[in-house]
């Protein structure tokens, strides 16, 4: 008997289930919606033809990078195949797997629990206690995975080239042959390449990274390599590999190369005690800025990497300094298209005129200027700060970098080497700054950096917000005293080592309160993009002919 209620209960079922799906999508479109696409590109028409297929293998070795990171963030990214929706596939593919970078690591792909935190570096029933109690003298190797013996089931370091041999060889030849393209043009550019792609498969970089360090003239420039420890939230150590292929801006690099001869006494000058300020820097620091034209792997996940302070190797920082990269095309388009709008919500209207270009771009430079300042050893004997602080190093030091940079910004505008602007143009962007950064959600190194920033600030009373316009006013001489008692503290935290001190401060600073997250959903809600994705490759650049 054909029953009535049983055929409307089973179409509200199905209707609801498509609501809920269409539902879901929307979600995943508007969040797709938030990243702004920008073509990545810069005039290569006065390259010779040999420059212009350097250019295309150095591109080409990039691309394994970023085949290289999907192994190390999620596995076979075949496995995405799987998600027949096309808007939901593509933001996967943003996140580099089904893990919502911006939005704490959750997944959104249905079928996938939570990010495992050590990644693929781990397997993934292991835990703390046993890897803690693994006797192998190459376990806290940054370029070595850690893997179980099929025999005995037991732990055993593996190093990356033993575990990624296919891309990683076809990186060595990519290199080898752009090295041979450059080789007129520029000896050292082309022997450095040979040497990074021997470190590649040797897991050797410091040859490498002297070589990188002794460059000064030159035209090009590729960062390739296991370089940050980011995606290994489970013990901070593994690095994940990543490139950026890069053509250098020369009047904007010219421009830096007054700020170098400062950093001694920029060291000398840091608050706090002096045995927290104590080391120098290497004599060869650089600042240069660059036209960014692909990104692969790790600086290509999620929020978009638009600085770089490298070598990461401590001992090299102190014998040789760092390059300080800025991605000027980078820095650009996030400053017009995210930075602009926010500021027109969320600063006070009597304060926007001084938010400039020139105040971001410097807050980022000195950002990664502040990377190489500081304190690098313990002084109470525990090592190095990395070392002794483990996973929480990360968070603390990119809060570090973004409080110095502030500190040192206003140190060299007071001394008139820095002129451009007005000084207050660099506080007040650099608090929109926070609220363009803390959208990246506060489960990264960089988003619990910001929460501290912004938390101590509100304590101290260096900003106001109005609960009329939901807008907010920084008070100058209150956000300069909280700048340098909080540029003291973490410098303090690091010398010590104190892992105590700086779970504490995670623990109570590092988090999004409910007031500030409601103005950060005002801005989703307004279309503000979070960050931005990239038109990026040879085509785009007009290299697949050559």
């Amino acid at each position: 008997m054909f029953n009535k209620n049983l055929l409307l209960a089973s179409l509200l079922i199905i209707t609801s289930v498509n609501l809920c799906g269409q539902k879901y999508r929307d979600t995943i479109e508007k969040k797709l919606n938030a990243y702004k696409k920008i073509t990545l590109t810069s005039d290569i028409s006065s390259l010779s033809i040999d420059e212009r297929r350097g250019l295309k293998f150095l591109i080409l070795a990039a691309q394994e990078m970023n085949e290289l990171f999907w192994l190390q963030s999620f596995g076979n990214k075949l496995e995405l195949d799987s998600i027949k929706d096309p808007i939901i596939r593509q933001y996967a593919i943003i996140n580099y797997g089904p893990w919502d970078r911006l939005n704490n690591n959750k997944p959104f792909v249905k079928g996938y629990g939570a990010k495992p935190a050590g990644a693929n570096f781990y397997p993934k029933d292991m835990t703390k206690q046993e890897f803690e109690s693994l006797v192998d003298s190459n376990k806290n190797n940054p370029n070595m995975v850690i893997n179980r013996n099929p025999e005995d089931n037991k732990l055993r370091a593996e190093n990356y080239p033993g575990n990624y041999m296919m891309h990683l060889s076809n990186t060595f030849q990519a290199l080898q042959a752009a090295a041979v393209f450059f080789e007129k043009s520029d000896s050292m550019f082309s022997n450095f390449l040979k040497l990074r792609a021997l470190a590649l498969m040797t897991n050797q970089y410091t040859e490498s990274d002297i070589a990188w360090l002794d460059l000064k003239n030159n035209k090009f420039d590729i960062i390739i390599g296991s370089i940050e420890n980011y995606e290994d939230q489970l013990l901070g150590i593994r690095t994940s590999f990543e490139a950026f292929v890069l053509i250098k801006d020369l009047s904007w690099s010219k421009k830096l190369e007054k700020y170098v001869s400062y950093l001694p006494e920029l060291q000398k000058n840091l608050p706090g005690e002096d045995k927290y300020k104590a080391e120098t820097a290497g004599s060869s620091s650089q600042l240069n800025a660059y036209d960014v034209v692909y990104y692969a792997g790790d600086c290509n996940a999620g929020s978009k990497t638009i600085a770089v302070n490298l070598p990461n190797d401590e001992k090299l920082q102190l014998e040789k300094g760092t390059r300080r990269s800025q991605l000027k095309n980078a820095i650009q388009a996030k400053y017009e298209n995210i930075m602009v709008p926010i500021s027109n919500i969320l600063i006070d209207s009597t304060q926007r005129k001084h938010l400039t270009f020139n105040a971001f771009f410097s807050t980022i430079m000195f950002h990664e200027v502040a990377h190489g300042l500081g304190i690098k050893i313990t002084i109470n004997g525990n090592g190095t700060v990395k070392d002794a602080l483990g996973a929480d190093y990360s968070a603390l030091e990119e809060g570090k970098a973004d409080i110095l940079g502030l500190y040192m910004i206003t140190q060299l505008y007071n001394k008139k080497v820095l002129q451009e602007g007005e000084l207050m143009d660099y506080y007040v962007t650099f608090m929109a700054g926070i609220f363009r950064s803390v959208r990246f959600g506060a489960s990264s190194a960089h988003g619990k950096a910001n929460m501290i920033r912004f938390n101590y600030f509100r304590e101290q009373g260096a900003f106001t917000r109005n609960d009329i316009t939901g807008q907010y006013i920084i008070n100058f001489e209150k956000m300069k005293d909280a700048m340098t008692s909080l540029s003291a503290l973490i410098l303090k935290l690091q010398g010590d080592g104190d892992v105590a001190g700086v779970k504490k401060l995670l623990q109570e600073k590092g988090k999004i309160n409910d007031e500030l997250q409601k103005d950060l959903d005002g801005l989703s809600n307004k279309n503000i993009p979070v960050d931005i994705i990239f038109e990026q490759g040879l085509e785009v650049l007009g290299l697949m002919a050559d």
